[in-house]
């Protein structure tokens, strides 16, 4: 306990972590705030609040937001949608793919078509929203006027939270879109967690199931934090080349980390912002199809089989697309020749982007089917007789989103107290250069 409040004091003994610390609890505390807003024209009162299925999911993405219908009903998911459209684009089209070489100049157009982009596809899930969740007799307010102003405002909310995730990753902590999501979560954690315990009767089993959530956290934990070493070898270097005497830097060995899991959180993101289209889609012809009454029906149930498959299949393509154009073996490969780097019995160039990529394809196929397996969990757990609104945090994409995202704000935490410590022993002297040479 003592070294925790010495943690707490270290972090807040540095002002540019503070601010940052600050700045982005302020912008959640927004967010939140924004989730409890009622749209114009609608009696909330009138509102189902009891979301089931996979609008249940979404909803405890979005913090409640989506069964309030706030104007924050939709939250960022349109923004993480028309993000994979636009890395999509960037795989298959030569315009994007050039862009992507201009640098930064290039970086700011696609960013600005991935924003025209969002606004396009908040209008469609907008419109959506309003005519399959709302129900007629909770609108006070002409439906011609509702309709248009609700759209507008919603699309207008999307934006809004875009721009605090945008501020949050420059000015704050953590990455800001990744932080929106996981707030939301947790903030439904409290009323789950009483309810599953207002449900049991005997207090054994809810230890049971706090002793394997548990274990699944841990293996997340593990998931996240585990890496690849791929051993690298510096060549021996000239220092003092001029007079009587030749030294040589000691060749250095190091290694690469290429973490297990590099995709971290981002292919359950991109799979279940893609989870809810089908049974939307399909709402609209259910009366007179039944094969849209089935895709309806199915994909609205996390707990079928059909659901389940599908988003494990999506997040098993995800996992592999987003490691691809996230991790470049030739970039890595050019990078370690111009350093004067090699990677042992591997020859420079060509061979080590390969093998560089053989690892790679390794250890990212038991990553995404570890993802899939967790994040499928909750369907097993709610079959077990876990309440629905628990089963989404026992494992499944809840879990996943929430430890991914904490690890990745404390290693930055981390970062900056490391980075103070340097500092400090710097200024006071306690470290000096060393140089490990060879005479020859």
């Amino acid at each position: 306990m003592n070294k925790f409040v010495k943690t707490l004091k270290n972090i807040f003994s540095i002002e540019e972590l503070r601010n940052r610390i600050l700045f982005t609890l302020m912008l959640l505390a927004i967010f939140r705030l924004g989730s409890y807003i009622v749209l114009p024209g609608v009696d909330p009162s009138q509102l189902n609040s009891d979301s089931g299925g996979i609008l249940g999911m979404l909803n405890t993405f979005l913090g409640g937001s989506f069964s309030r219908a706030s104007i924050f009903a939709l939250g960022i998911m349109p923004y993480i949608s028309a993000s994979i459209v636009i890395q999509l684009l960037s795989m298959a089209v030569p315009y994007f793919q050039r862009m992507q070489k201009e640098g930064e100049s290039g970086r700011k157009r696609i960013n600005q078509i991935t924003r025209v982009l969002t606004i396009v596809i908040t209008l469609f899930q907008g419109s959506g929203y309003l005519y399959s969740t709302i129900p007629t007799e909770a609108i006070v307010i002409k439906q011609s006027l509702f309709y248009p102003a609700s759209i507008i405002i919603m699309t207008a909310g999307t934006i809004f939270c875009m721009w605090l995730g945008e501020k949050i990753t420059e000015k704050g902590i953590g990455n800001g879109i990744s932080m929106l999501i996981m707030i939301g979560i947790i903030s439904s954690f409290p009323t789950a967690l009483y309810q599953e315990v207002a449900q049991l009767d005997q207090n054994i089993l809810f230890v049971a199931e706090l002793i394997a959530l548990f274990f699944i956290v841990m293996g997340v934990v593990l998931l996240n934090a585990a890496v690849r070493k791929v051993p690298v070898q510096y060549a021996r270097q000239v220092v003092g080349a001029g007079g009587k005497k030749r030294t040589l830097a000691t060749g250095q060995r190091s290694y690469i980390p290429l973490k297990v899991n590099a995709a971290n959180v981002m292919p359950i993101i991109f799979a279940q912002s893609l989870m809810f289209l089908p049974s939307m889609i399909a709402n609209i012809w259910a009366e007179t199809s039944d094969t849209a009454r089935w895709v309806q029906q199915n994909f609205s149930d996390f707990t079928s089989v059909a659901y389940n498959a599908t988003f494990a299949l999506l997040i098993l393509i995800f996992t592999y697309f987003y490691t691809a154009i996230t991790i470049n073996p030739d970039q890595m490969s050019e990078d370690l020749k111009r350093n004067n780097a090699f990677v042992p019995n591997v020859k420079p160039g060509e061979e080590t982007s390969n093998f560089i990529s053989w690892i790679l394809d390794r250890i990212t196929l038991p990553s995404a089917i570890y993802l899939a397996v967790v994040a499928i969990l909750p369907a097993f757990a709610s079959m077990l007789g876990v309440s629905a609104s628990f089963s989404r945090f026992y494992g499944g994409t809840s879990l996943i989103i929430m430890v991914g995202v904490i690890l990745d704000t404390l290693q930055q935490i981390e970062s900056y107290l490391l980075m103070q410590n340097y500092d400090s022993m710097m200024k006071s002297g306690n470290i000096k250069g060393r140089q490990n040479v060879a005479t020859v």
